[in-house]
C-alpha cells in the first residue's frame, strides 16, 4: 500500500503525517471522541472520508456549530426514523437543523398530539440505543427517484437539486453537486433500518447522540409557500451532554417567565386586541406610565444633545415613496394604497425619512444650520406576514424613536461618532450593558448609488465602530437598499441577544430628493444624511426591558413606585398623607386601602413588582415612621417619614434597581 501525506489542521498548529492509503477521517482522529466529522479543505465531511494525498484535515468537534448542526441534523434523521416506523403512511418532508434545535416535516392525515410526540421520543431513545450506523452512497438521479418513489416531496427536490435554497431548509437534502443517501445499518448484522435523501455529513452511529428532547409540533407549509399542502412539523433540540440539555430547559423556562406577552397580561400593562388586529397593541394607563417615563427621560437627553423635534402625518401620497424608492424596494413591507383624492394613492408610512427630507427642503438651508439634527416619535405601519408577528416585538403598527442627522462630508466622522457614543450610552441608562456591533454591507442584489459611494459609507462606519472598543462583527449583504449600517446588539439578564438602535450612512436619498445646502463659499452643496433609530421602536424596547427585567422594573421605569401597606384600616389615612407628600415630589405612590388582610396586600405587591412596599402600624405612627418592605423580602423598618420619601425619591433619580 502506497503512503499518503496529510496535514492535520488544530486551531493555529498543522501536523504534516503520514498515513497509508485508505486511512479514514475516523483513524486520524482516534481516540478523539469529541470529534464528529472533519473538514477538508473547507468542506465537511464524515469521519468514514477517505483522506487524500495532500489534504488538509481539520477535526470538528461537537460543541462547534459546525458540530452541533451534524449532531442536530442526525437527531432529525433518527426523529423521521422513529416517525415512519409508528405512522408508516407518513411522507416525509425535509429536516434542517435551526438555532438550538431541528425540525422534521411530515404529509400525515392528522395533526400529531401531544401523546404522538411521547411515543415519537421514546421510539427515538430505542434507536439511539441501537446504535445504528449512518452510512453515504452516491445514487443518481434516477436511481434515488426510483428508491424514494413512494416519497412525493423527496421526488420534488431532486428535481431541484442544484437550486434548492437555504432558506427553506430544502438545501440539507440536495444541495449541489453529488445526489446522495443516507443509510441507517444495524450495528451488528448491516441491514437497512431507514433511508434518506441528504448531503450531510452525519455523526457515525446514533449512540453519539447524547442528549435530546422533542419540544412542540406545528403546521407549516411545505418548502414555506401557502400554495403548497400544509405538513406537520416537529421541533426538538439536541445537545453534546445531558448537562447542556438541562441547561437548555432551564433557560426555556426562564424566557416562558419573562415573555412579555406573559407579563403584559399580568402586570396590566398592554394587551392586543383580537378586535383591532394582530401586531396593533394597545397600552393600558401602567404601561402607559412606563412608555412615557421611557420617552420622556429620552426626548431630555436628545435635548441635550441639540436634537429639533418634528412632528409627520402617518399618510402620505404614493410619489414620495417613488422618490425615496420605497415602492420599488420596500412595497411588500407597506400596507395596500388607499384610493383619494380623484384616484390618488395614499399609503401608511413606514418609515419616517421621507417625510424629514421634506422638512429639511422646506427652505434653503446653511452650512451653518449644519449639522441638523431632526428626532420624532414617529408611528409606522408594516404589513408584516402573521407568521411573524410577535407580540410587541415584531409588529405592524409601532413607533420609532427616529431621527435623521444632516451633516456635511466633513462633519460625518465626528458626528457618526457622537452618534453611536450618544446611543450607547443612553442604552445604558435604561440597564442594558453587554454590548457587540454588527456593520451590515451591501445587497450586491438591492441597493443604490455607486460602488465608490457604498465603499467611502462603509469604511467610515467600520472606523467609528472600531473606535469603542467592542467586538465588530461582520453582516455581508444586510444593509438597506439607500447604504450599510451599524446595529447595536445587547445581551439582556438571561443571555439573549437582541438588536437594539441602527445608524445608517445614506448618500443616496438626499440624491433623490435634491436637497441642497448653501456652502462657505456660496454654492450649492449635497448634505449627507445619517439614519438613526434608537430604541428601534419603542414597543419593541419596551417588550425587551419587560423580559430583561422579568417586569420587576427599576424603580424610576415602575409604574407604581411604592404602595403603602396598612397594617390595619385605621392605618390608611396615615399612609395617604404619606402618598400625598410623596406625590408632591413627583413619585408615583398607591396605597392599598381594600378589605384584603395584610399578608395578602404585601402578596399582591410582590406579584405586581412592585419596588417599594410601604409599611404602617402604630408604632409607626406614633414614631412619625413608616417600614419598607422590598421585592427581595427583605424589611427596613421605623424610617422616618420625610427620610422615607427621600430615600425613594433618590433610588428613582439615580435609576438604580432596589
Amino acid at each position: 500500500m502506497s503512503d499518503v501525506r496529510v496535514i492535520i489542521q488544530r486551531d493555529s498548529e498543522r501536523e504534516e503525517r503520514v498515513v497509508t492509503t485508505g486511512t479514514t477521517a475516523a483513524d486520524l482522529f482516534a481516540g478523539e471522541r469529541s470529534i464528529i466529522a472533519a473538514r477538508v479543505g473547507g468542506e465537511l465531511k464524515d469521519l468514514s472520508y477517505v483522506v487524500a494525498d495532500g489534504e488538509e484535515v481539520e477535526g470538528v468537534e461537537i460543541s462547534s456549530e459546525d458540530g452541533l448542526n451534524i449532531l442536530r441534523h442526525s437527531t432529525a434523521h433518527v426523529m423521521a426514523q422513529a416517525v415512519q416506523e409508528l405512522f408508516p403512511e407518513a411522507k416525509l418532508g425535509i429536516g434542517p437543523p435551526v438555532k438550538d434545535g431541528f425540525y422534521y416535516d411530515f404529509d400525515v392525515e392528522k395533526p400529531f398530539t401531544p401523546e404522538d410526540l411521547k411515543a415519537i421520543e421514546k421510539k427515538m431513545q430505542e434507536i439511539q440505543k441501537r446504535g445504528q450506523k449512518f452510512a453515504r452512497r452516491v445514487v443518481t438521479d434516477e436511481a434515488a427517484r426510483e428508491e424514494l418513489a413512494n416519497e412525493p416531496y423527496k421526488l420534488e427536490l431532486i428535481g431541484l437539486k442544484g437550486s434548492a435554497s437555504s432558506d427553506d431548509g430544502a438545501d440539507v437534502e440536495v444541495g449541489a453537486g453529488e445526489l446522495t443517501i443516507y443509510d441507517n445499518l444495524d450495528a451488528k448484522t448491516g441491514d437497512l433500518c431507514w433511508k434518506d435523501l441528504c448531503r450531510g455529513p452525519h455523526l457515525p452511529s446514533t449512540r453519539l447522540i447524547p442528549a435530546f428532547k422533542l419540544m412542540r409540533n406545528a403546521a407549516a407549509y411545505w418548502r414555506g409557500s401557502e400554495k403548497n399542502p400544509m405538513l406537520q412539523r416537529i421541533y426538538g433540540t439536541a445537545w453534546p451532554s445531558k448537562d447542556e440539555l438541562k441547561a437548555y430547559l432551564d433557560f426555556l423556562a426562564e424566557a416562558e417567565k419573562r415573555d412579555h406577552r406573559k407579563l403584559g397580561n399580568e402586570l396590566d400593562l398592554f394587551s392586543i386586541p383580537e378586535q383591532i388586529g394582530s401586531g396593533l397593541a394597545v397600552f393600558h394607563p401602567k404601561g402607559g406610565i412606563v412608555r412615557r417615563v421611557m420617552e420622556d427621560y429620552s426626548r431630555r437627553r436628545h435635548e441635550e444633545e441639540g436634537y429639533e423635534f418634528v412632528y409627520t402625518p402617518h399618510a402620505t401620497k404614493g410619489k414620495l415613496f417613488e422618490t425615496s424608492g420605497h415602492l420599488d424596494w420596500y412595497a411588500e413591507g407597506m400596507y395596500p394604497p388607499m384610493q383619494l383624492d380623484e384616484g390618488v394613492d395614499y399609503y401608511l408610512k413606514p418609515m419616517n425619512c421621507p417625510m424629514h427630507n421634506l422638512i429639511f427642503d422646506a427652505r434653503g438651508r446653511s452650512y451653518r444650520e449644519l449639522p441638523l439634527r431632526l428626532f420624532e416619535f414617529g408611528t409606522v405601519y408594516r404589513y408584516e406576514k402573521s407568521g411573524v408577528v410577535h407580540g410587541l416585538t415584531r409588529a405592524r403598527g409601532f413607533t420609532q424613536d427616529d431621527a435623521h442627522i444632516y451633516c456635511t462630508r466633513e462633519q460625518m466622522s465626528e458626528e457618526l461618532d457622537k452618534t453611536l457614543t450618544f446611543v450607547l450610552g443612553l442604552l445604558r441608562d435604561y440597564g442594558l450593558t453587554d454590548f457587540y456591533l454588527e456593520l451590515s454591507t451591501k445587497d450586491p442584489e438591492k441597493f443604490v448609488g455607486s460602488d465608490e459611494v457604498w465603499e467611502e459609507a462603509t469604511e467610515t462606519l467600520r472606523q467609528v465602530a472600531e473606535k469603542q472598543g467592542l467586538p465588530l462583527v461582520p453582516d455581508p449583504g444586510g444593509a438597506a437598499f439607500y447604504g450599510p449600517k451599524i446595529s447595536v446588539q445587547t445581551k439582556d439578564a438571561i443571555g439573549r441577544t437582541w438588536q437594539m438602535s441602527t445608524i445608517q450612512l445614506d448618500f443616496n436619498l438626499p440624491e433623490r430628493f435634491d436637497l441642497e445646502y448653501t456652502s462657505a463659499d456660496g454654492s450649492k452643496q449635497r448634505p449627507v444624511m445619517i439614519h438613526r433609530a434608537l430604541f428601534g421602536s419603542i414597543e419593541r424596547f419596551f417588550a425587551v426591558l419587560l423580559e430583561h427585567y422579568a417586569g420587576a422594573f427599576p424603580a424610576w421605569l415602575a409604574p407604581v413606585q411604592a404602595i403603602g401597606i396598612p397594617i390595619g384600616d385605621g392605618h390608611v389615612d396615615y399612609l395617604a398623607k404619606f402618598a400625598a407628600a410623596a406625590k408632591k415630589k413627583g413619585l408615583r405612590v398607591e396605597v392599598d386601602s381594600s378589605s384584603d388582610r395584610m399578608q395578602k396586600k404585601i402578596r399582591n405587591a410582590q406579584k405586581q413588582k412592585v419596588p417599594f412596599m410601604v409599611i404602617a402600624g402604630d408604632e409607626d405612627m406614633a414614631n412619625n415612621a413608616v417600614s419598607f418592605r422590598y421585592r427581595d423580602g427583605s424589611q427596613e423598618n421605623g424610617i422616618p417619614f420625610d427620610e422615607a420619601i427621600a430615600k425613594i425619591a433618590q433610588v428613582v433619580e439615580e435609576r438604580t434597581q432596589v
